[in-house]
């Protein structure tokens, strides 16, 4: 069945989780830039505030909807993205273990002080490029092949339980909860902190 004319719910879900996620990710990147060369570090609030987002959001929220609706429906439907799906399902996992050792490099940061700032800034410019990149796959890749090989029913029933996974999570008040987060980074953050690709 044609899916020219139907927009997925679903699509516009995961793109607006990903711009709250690059624009948080940015922030963090444009702030060890700042301190790299020289400038004033910010309260590390901020930093806490970022990765407690990064390390909670993703998890929780976005790639359990990826992985057990989208990613499962299109390996129904094709073998033709199997390695890359697997790829970004071992990444999800990945980027678990590495918003960890940034909290525990903000951490040694946060304690030793200016001599641990190094590998706090080393391990802010991976994860940015390793998350931007997974993105980028996401968006650039597996969307467009989607669009290709699910028909319509295959989108309502993703689109459903992306609904359904966001009503779950009203209902507990994870959502707003996440929201209220960002919205205190934003507000704590000075510009430029926004959804561009920083790199």
């Amino acid at each position: 069945m044609a899916t020219r004319n139907f927009h997925p719910v679903s699509v516009d879900i995961i793109q607006h989780e990903h711009e709250h996620l690059s624009a948080v990710i940015q922030g963090m990147l444009y702030f060890v830039r700042g301190i790299e060369k020289g400038g004033a570090a910010p309260d590390l609030k901020v930093f806490r505030a970022m990765l407690y987002y990064i390390s909670e959001y993703p998890e929780k929220v976005h790639h359990p909807k990826e992985d057990k609706f989208l990613f499962a429906k299109i390996k129904e439907r094709t073998h033709q993205l199997d390695a890359e799906l697997d790829a970004l399902i071992e990444q999800h996992s990945k980027g678990e273990l590495l918003a960890h050792q940034l909290q525990d490099a903000l951490l040694r940061y946060e304690f030793t002080g200016a001599e641990a700032f190094p590998h706090f800034h080393h391990l802010v410019e991976q994860y940015v490029k390793f998350y931007y990149a997974h993105m980028t796959t996401e968006e650039k890749v597996i969307i467009p092949i989607a669009k290709q090989v699910l028909n319509i029913n295959d989108w309502q029933e993703i689109d459903q339980a992306f609904i359904k996974n966001r009503q779950q999570l009203d209902d507990a008040g994870e959502r707003y909860r996440y929201e209220q987060l960002f919205s205190m980074i934003v507000n704590i953050s000075p510009a430029p902190i926004g959804i561009a690709d920083p790199l």
